[in-house]
C-alpha cells in the first residue's frame, strides 16, 4: 500500500480509501460482511474509511462504527452531511442548525466522539459560505471534527469558499471529493488545478465509473452489475453517452490486456497517477470486490499506458457529464436562470 499526505494537513493516508456506500440496504451488505471487509482492508494497509449519513439512511455509519470498535485511533475516519435525511425541509443543507445536529447523529451512529474529516456532501446554494464555514469552524474548535472538506463542488465554489474563509477568519476546506475516472475527466480542466493551487487533498469517488471499468461490462454481453439494477438509465446502451462509454471501455480493455493489467488496476492506477489526487475511494460490496481492488494498491502506470488512455478519452472530457452531480443549480431550475 502507498501513502500520501492529505493536502497540507500532515496526515498520512493510503492511496486507496475504503468507501462505505454499499454497506447496508444499498448494497445489501450485512454487518458480518461489512466487518469482514473492514478487517481485510485494514490488514491490507488502508487507513482511511469514508462514509456519509445518507448512505442507507445511516446504516453505513452504524455498520462501520461496529466494525471499527476498539481500534478507532488507528483509523482516519471521514463522513459527510448535507444531503436530505428524510422529508423534513430543515434536515438537509449546510446551515448551522442542521450541521450541528447531523454531526451529533453521525457520531452516535459511528460510536465515536469525533471524526477526522467532515465533508459537505454537496454545495447548498441556499446557505452562505460564511454560515457553513462558521459552523464547521466551531465544531472543529469543539473537538468534534479535526478537519473539514467539500464534495463535488464546482471549481468556482471551491475558490469562493476559500475566499470566504480568509475574509471571515474561519478555518477552510482542506479536501475536495470529486467524481473522477477515465470516463469522467472533466475535473482535470478546472477542479484539480484549483485544489492543487490551494493545497487541498483530493479523494476521488467512483474511480470505476459505477462499474463500467470493473471488467464486468463488455460489448455483446448483458449488463448485470448491481448498479445497473437500480440505475438503469446509466447502463441503457440506446443512450448515446452510454454507447460512448461502452466503446471506450472496449478500447481500454485492450490497453489493459497489452499491459498485463486488469481493468480495475488500469482504472485505479489512472486516478492515483494524477499529481493532484491523494487517493481513490473504492466501494466494495463483497470480499471478492475488495480483493480485486486491493490488487491495484501498488499499480503504477507507465507513460505509454497513460498516453494510450489519453488517446481513447481526451484529457478534461466527461463522457457523461450529466452523471457527475455537479451541475450548477441555475441549469437544473429554470426559475434560477429566467426572469
Amino acid at each position: 500500500m502507498q501513502y500520501r499526505t492529505l493536502g497540507r494537513t500532515g496526515v498520512q493516508v493510503s492511496t486507496l480509501v475504503l468507501g462505505g456506500m454499499n454497506f447496508g440496504k444499498i448494497g445489501n451488505t450485512s454487518q458480518e460482511e461489512a466487518t469482514a471487509i473492514v478487517d481485510a482492508a485494514l490488514d491490507a494497509g488502508i487507513n482511511l474509511i469514508d462514509t456519509a449519513d445518507v448512505y442507507s439512511g445511516g446504516q453505513s455509519e452504524e455498520m462501520i462504527g461496529k466494525a471499527i470498535a476498539g481500534r478507532r485511533d488507528d483509523i482516519v475516519l471521514a463522513t459527510k452531511a448535507s444531503l436530505p435525511m428524510g422529508d423534513e425541509r430543515n434536515h438537509r443543507g449546510g446551515s448551522r442548525r442542521w450541521l450541528v445536529t447531523a454531526l451529533d447523529n453521525s457520531l452516535r451512529r459511528l460510536g465515536a466522539d469525533h471524526v477526522d474529516l467532515y465533508q459537505i456532501h454537496r454545495w447548498d446554494p441556499s446557505t452562505s459560505d460564511e454560515e457553513t464555514l462558521s459552523a464547521l469552524t466551531d465544531l472543529q474548535r469543539a473537538g468534534k471534527i479535526r478537519y473539514f472538506g467539500s464534495s463535488t463542488f464546482p471549481a468556482y465554489r471551491i475558490v469562493q469558499a476559500q475566499w470566504a474563509a480568509r475574509e471571515n477568519h474561519l478555518s477552510r476546506y482542506v479536501t475536495e471529493q470529486p467524481n473522477y475516472s477515465i470516463l469522467q475527466r472533466g475535473i482535470e480542466t478546472h477542479v484539480l488545478p484549483v485544489t492543487k493551487e490551494y493545497g487541498m487533498g483530493v479523494l476521488a469517488w467512483s474511480p470505476l465509473a459505477s462499474g463500467w471499468l470493473s471488467g464486468a461490462i463488455r460489448a455483446g454481453q448483458e449488463i448485470t452489475t448491481s448498479r445497473s439494477g437500480f440505475m438503469q438509465q446509466r447502463f441503457d446502451i440506446s443512450v448515446p453517452a452510454n454507447r460512448a462509454k461502452l466503446d471506450a471501455t472496449e478500447q481500454l480493455a485492450k490497453v489493459a490486456d497489452e499491459a498485463g493489467l486488469t481493468m480495475i488496476q488500469l482504472a485505479l492506477g489512472f486516478v492515483t497517477a494524477h499529481p493532484a489526487v491523494t487517493s481513490a475511494i473504492i466501494g466494495p460490496r463483497t470480499m471478492d470486490h475488495l480483493h480485486s481492488h486491493l490488487a491495484a494498491a501498488d499499480t503504477v502506470l507507465s507513460a505509454d499506458v497513460l498516453d494510450a488512455i489519453d488517446a481513447i478519452v481526451d484529457p478534461g472530457v466527461d463522457l457523461a457529464a450529466h452523471e457527475k452531480n455537479d451541475t450548477p443549480p441555475a441549469l437544473l431550475d429554470a426559475a434560477r436562470r429566467r426572469r
